[in-house]
């Protein structure tokens, strides 16, 4: 079965409500935490790209249910499958760069490691590692109320 980024994260929401909280809380003045994953880990969704789910959490943002985390994990060259937006994200880079393509407006950027950018519900977004490493993007999907 073929699973884009959108697909991934409709099967992230349904398994969101049958998986345990996981804890993401990291004490003030910790040293970085980069997630590392094995080669089958999460849901393959293109060729060298996989989704991992991290977690669920209540949210206090007006407007918003909740948010579900997801890791996007790309191998070195990687790249998703060019994709429309379900729900606003917020992703953070953990590991690696990219580029990232939108087409709603049309623009083309860079964002490597402690960098964020955002993905707007309805809007298409396509992103590929241009890194020698694993690349990761911590993805803050909002769900609405």
């Amino acid at each position: 079965m073929k699973m884009n980024r959108r697909s991934a994260l409709k099967v992230g929401l349904a398994t969101a409500a049958a998986t345990p909280l996981l804890a993401l809380a990291t004490p003030a003045g910790s040293a970085e935490i980069v997630p590392t994953y094995g080669p089958n880990d999460g849901k393959e969704i293109a060729p060298g790209v996989r989704i991992v789910e991290v977690g669920t959490w209540d949210s206090d943002m007006t407007g918003m249910k909740s948010v579900l985390v997801l890791d996007a994990v790309f191998q070195p060259g990687a790249a998703d499958v060019e994709s429309v937006m379900d729900n606003d994200m917020v992703c953070f880079i953990t590991a690696g760069e990219f580029t990232i393509k939108k087409t709603n407006p049309d623009k083309e950027f860079n964002v490597k490691k402690g960098e964020y950018y955002t993905c707007g519900k309805g809007k298409t977004d396509h992103a590929t590692n241009i890194s020698k490493e694993v690349g990761i993007h911590r993805i803050t999907v909002l769900i609405p109320a």
